[in-house]
């Protein structure tokens, strides 16, 4: 397995990070991590902009490791070193930070190695759409899914799955029912684990828009038919679209996730089973989110050559942060219901 880039200090990954090809040499590794061990020294001072420009500006998975026998009073100094980086690894809890396990670094590294174009497109997306507007992580985050769709990962991924064909169902893919003024809307494609077809993105949209326009709705429920709450985006349909262009076109203008955040206050979703990809992104959007006991939630897009594409770095971002974010979706974890609400990717478990 590549290694990542090491620095042993702030100092260090100053130098490196300074030299004229850094961003070259380090974007375009097998492996483009660069893990920064933070020491006893540098949290003697706080961070100079510069350095924090450069790690934010470096085509690469930062990663920073936070070191053990901390004192509890540097926490406002480790918060603000960290804030940058796209990863914080630390033994113990850290206040302040979204940090992972120490030991996971070789995971990470496994990670982006094996999908080097995606994972840097992933952080350099997150930086970006940090404090933003839904409106505009939206646009960002379409537009680097589009550019990885036509990559070498994402069509030899494609090119190794077995064919598969949408049964007919002549259900709604959208079934929606209103009691006085709650709107509920379940996704209703229950042979397929509620697959995220376009066609079940159309109706699901053309029903939040409906629901925007209705002075008279107070509340709104999503939810799944079946076993499964959503199983991401349908297998059957990969690669079907024209054109990249034309799949960030359609999804700029036919974006689920748009709707749900413009209706959120008014928003509860209800989620069951595995939810995946798009049954963990456009879920997160809700005011209020509560998950059953089985609940699982994975974010499979970057082992695909991709990154979240149905406005999870906007929306997930927001619920546990970009660093957990980061690692949430590089590494491709499962995890379950109790882990969720220890996150805040759910408010809570019922059922």
């Amino acid at each position: 397995m590549s290694s990542p880039i090491q620095a042993a200090s702030l100092a260090e990954a100053k130098t490196l990070l300074s030299l004229p090809y850094a961003g070259e040499d380090y974007g375009l590794a097998d492996c483009p991590v660069v893990l920064v061990e933070l020491t006893e020294a540098d949290l003697s001072h706080w961070p100079s902009p510069i350095t924090v420009e450069l790690v934010k500006a470096t085509p690469a998975v930062m990663v920073a490791s936070v070191p053990d026998g901390r004192d509890p009073a540097d926490s406002p100094k480790l918060e603000e070193i960290c804030a940058p980086f796209d990863i914080v690894l630390a033994t113990g809890d850290l206040p302040g930070v979204r940090a992972v396990p120490a030991d996971e670094i070789d995971r990470i590294a496994a990670a982006v190695a094996a999908s080097p174009a995606a994972a840097v497109a992933l952080v350099q997306l997150l930086r970006l759409s940090e404090r933003r507007s839904t409106a505009d992580g939206l646009v960002a985050e379409s537009l680097a899914y589009s550019t990885l769709q036509s990559g070498p990962q994402f069509r030899g991924w494609l090119a190794a799955q077995p064919t598969r064909l949408a049964p007919d169902n002549p259900e709604p893919a959208i079934a929606a029912s209103r009691t006085g003024s709650t709107l509920r809307l379940t996704l209703n494609r229950p042979e397929r684990h509620n697959a995220f077809s376009a066609e079940l993105r159309d109706r699901l949209v053309e029903q939040l828009r409906a629901a925007w326009a209705d002075p008279g709705l107070d509340g709104i429920v999503l939810d799944g038919a079946g076993p499964t709450f959503c199983s991401g985006g349908d297998l059957a349909e990969f690669g079907t679209t024209p054109d990249p262009g034309t799949a960030h076109r359609v999804r700029s203008v036919r974006s689920a996730g748009f709707w749900i955040d413009r209706l959120a206050a008014k928003t509860r979703a209800v989620m069951h089973g595995r939810c995946v990809g798009a049954g963990v992104e456009l879920p997160a959007y809700a005011h209020d989110v509560a998950a059953r006991p089985d609940t699982t939630f994975r974010l499979p897009e970057v082992a695909m050559g991709l990154v979240p594409g149905a406005g999870g770095t906007v929306s997930i971002a927001r619920r546990i942060g970009r660093q957990r974010l980061c690692y949430f979706a590089l590494t491709n974890t499962e995890i379950d219901a109790a882990t969720a609400l220890s996150w805040g990717l759910i408010d809570r478990i019922e059922g």
